[in-house]
């Protein structure tokens, strides 16, 4: 048996929805599965091969991981394995590198056997991170809107305007997203919280329906300065950006700045050196599995 799983980069907080908001872009990990007798052979190739990203290539490489932890779920035993993963999606940037792992692992796990992609897979994906903003836009593609509560996670997908065309400016160092929660603080003021769940709702309708309010609807009081230290160029250029009118913000646990834009550009007179700049249509297919 062999097939390829297909998995898009996310972006998630989107400003305000913090562990809320997650949106699927055009950047995609593939991994090829293939059944074997025994053994596992895990190859890596592109973002986080040799010593890029130190990825292992054992048992704890997470597509494995999952696969096996989604396998157990199912109640199926998987033999021999061989996955040579192509990997697009540069590590600890703030682009869901690792959900896109945990996804791909999932479905695969799905497709040994032989099961349709249900709710108990976003479940899996989102018990790997504690949260469900990444995966979900992963799995399910366009802009995703995630909650939990008790012990299970739910998300719901919506349709962003088509006018939105973001922009990602990548920069060289890497974050890890243990360390940038550690410097939020157990609790903020209460005016600061009701003016991002303010700006949370007003983003839902600038995503979906009306992008020229995405300015305001992307400032956020919550968790984005208190994690500024960590990456301080990056936060200046979301500063720069804003100045610009460019709805700007730090995707997921950065250190990648994320502009919402309606033409695919950034303005000529800010300054980007230090930054990859690409534009990333939104993935609005979701995770996909091809065979042969």
């Amino acid at each position: 048996m062999k097939f390829t799983v297909t998995v898009a980069a996310s972006t998630a907080n989107l400003g305000p929805g913090f562990d809320a908001f997650g949106m699927a872009l055009g950047l995609h990990d593939a991994v090829e599965v293939r059944v074997t007798g025994t053994g596992l052979k895990v190859e890596v190739i592109d973002a986080g091969a040799g010593d890029m990203g130190g990825v292992p290539t054992d048992e704890t490489h997470l597509v494995v991981t999952a696969l096996r932890r989604a396998a157990e779920r199912l109640g199926i035993e998987v033999p021999g394995l061989h996955l040579r993963c192509h990997n697009a999606i540069p590590h600890a940037r703030g682009l869901g590198s690792s959900a896109a792992a945990v996804v791909a692992g999932i479905v695969a796990g799905y497709t040994l056997a032989g099961a349709p992609i249900d709710d108990e897979a976003l479940q899996l994906a989102a018990e790997f991170e504690g949260h469900a903003d990444n995966a979900a836009a992963s799995l399910l593609g366009g802009f995703v809107l995630a909650w939990h509560s008790g012990d299970r996670f739910f998300a719901e997908r919506l349709v962003p305007n088509p006018a939105i065309r973001p922009v990602v400016a990548v920069p060289e160092e890497r974050s890890s997203t243990g360390e940038t929660r550690g410097l939020l603080p157990e609790s903020v003021p209460h005016a600061d919280a009701a003016f991002t769940a303010g700006r949370a709702a007003l983003a839902v309708l600038a995503l979906t329906d009306r992008p020229e309010l995405l300015l305001a609807a992307t400032e956020d009081k919550l968790h984005q300065d208190y994690r500024a230290p960590a990456y301080p160029a990056s936060a200046k250029l979301v500063r720069a950006l804003r100045e610009e009118g460019v709805a700007a913000a730090i995707s997921g646990a950065g250190p990648t700045v994320l502009a919402l834009t309606t033409s695919g550009i950034l303005p000529g007179g800010v300054d980007v050196t230090g930054f990859t700049v690409s534009e990333l249509p939104v993935d609005m297919s979701g995770v996909r599995v091809t065979t042969g």
